[in-house]
């Protein structure tokens, strides 16, 4: 601080003895007073940066003390505040065997935050009038999809894509022929003993099958879809196809061994499947791209992209969603687990602050992304891997880095 002052006289006795020129020049005073408010002016932007530059420093020391407690591999955050971004940065590395820090341009497969992006495709496609929220989504999906326990009641687009269902992962997910009648036998294991639409089951099989649905009724590929309809428009980088992105900027995911109390690498994450994509059959291999699951993205795109939810439907002057629909997705259906369509409600992130959103976790990864439309902040966390799991619906490094973020930079 003191070198600041030190600065600003050295400025104002330099801008002082210009003063008294122009006063000799001009003859008036006029010009003095001018330069006293460049001067103050000046002098309160130096403090402000001053002032800004401490509290970040505070931040880094602080999440590089919770990156350490929690043995994380890396962890990208990033913070939203008056409706820009306000802090972009990475801690840690994308790969612990080389070493290579982790960057804020690398990206993640962020797991369940995904399937946002897949409700999104879909509200696009009913503001369209190619389908309801209400239509049976046996007639979407192109065949039976109906509880056995209730076969008279019409399992509906937004039942599955608020996980109200019926519907669950007993049975997996990697691919439809689970909950195909026609293809397996034991399907009537994929449903669970409750009416659809009286209760709540999170399900990735809903999403998948949701992923479908896009192919289907939109006519391109899964991927290609939410390119050319989402992440192009918002001119964002990332998508589900792993041979379409820069692999070098991959960030490697770490699944924690308790064994070996040791962070191992998850090569897995990022198959590419090729050989199942030279045989895809669109309408149907879905799953191979995981729509419940598999975007690649970084934690400052995602950033980008949650601001368009936060501003119901749009950003930066394009419009993805209308805003009933950002209402529709943001109003939950479960009253008791407070989920809407693929976004979920909670004031426990931050307490005592309700905020849209949603987390993910895979291969060691765990993401957060959470938004307050009202407040018009939000945050994004992501670490590729970490020594401890979710204690009561969360993971302990992210929660605690929200809170140093929020504190310092929102509140």
């Amino acid at each position: 601080m003191s070198r600041i002052v030190v600065k600003f006289s050295i400025l104002f006795k330099f801008n002082y003895n210009k003063s008294i020129f122009l006063s000799k020049s001009l003859g008036a005073m006029y010009s003095f007073k001018i330069c006293k408010a460049v001067i103050l002016t000046f002098f309160i932007a130096v403090i402000s940066g001053y002032q800004a530059s401490a509290q970040k420093g505070k931040i880094k020391k602080e999440i590089k003390a919770l990156v350490k407690q929690y043995s994380a591999a890396g962890l990208s955050v990033a913070v939203v505040k008056n409706n820009k971004l306000v802090y972009n940065r990475s801690f840690g590395y994308s790969n612990m065997e080389e070493k290579k820090k982790l960057e804020n341009k690398n990206i993640f497969r962020i797991a369940s935050i995904s399937k946002s992006f897949s409700a999104t495709a879909i509200m696009q496609l009913a503001e369209a009038g190619r389908l309801s929220l209400d239509d049976d989504f046996s007639k979407l999906v192109g065949f039976t999809v109906r509880n056995p326990a209730f076969p008279d009641d019409v399992i509906t687009l937004r039942m599955v894509l608020s996980h109200t269902s019926s519907i669950n992962d007993s049975q997996g997910y990697f691919t439809l022929d689970v909950i195909n009648p026609e293809k397996n036998t034991g399907w009537a294991g994929c449903y669970s003993d409750y009416r659809p639409g009286a209760g709540y089951r999170y399900c990735n099989l809903n999403f998948n099958m949701v992923g479908t649905v896009i192919e289907r009724i939109g006519g391109e590929r899964f991927d290609q879809y939410i390119l050319h309809h989402i992440l192009q428009p918002l001119h964002l980088y990332g998508g589900y196809c792993v041979d379409s992105l820069d692999q070098s900027l991959f960030t490697t995911l770490y699944e924690y061994d308790s064994a070996t109390q040791k962070l191992m690498a998850a090569p897995t994450a990022y198959h590419p499947r090729r050989e199942e994509i030279r045989n895809y059959v669109q309408g149907y291999s879905t799953p191979i791209f995981s729509p419940t699951g598999g975007m690649k993205i970084s934690a400052h795109d995602l950033a980008q992209y949650m601001m368009m939810h936060m501003n119901m439907g749009e950003y930066n002057g394009t419009r993805i969603i209308s805003e009933q629909s950002a209402i529709t997705m943001q109003t939950p259906l479960s009253k008791k687990e407070n989920y809407g369509l693929a976004l979920w409600v909670t004031d426990t992130f931050i307490p005592g602050k309700t905020l849209v959103g949603h987390t993910g976790s895979a291969y060691g990864l765990y993401s957060a992304m959470f938004f307050s439309a009202q407040e018009k902040f939000g945050l994004v966390l992501i670490t590729n891997g970490c020594n401890v799991e979710s204690e009561n619906g969360w993971n302990p490094l992210l929660k605690s880095a929200a809170q140093v973020l929020y504190s310092r930079l929102i509140k």
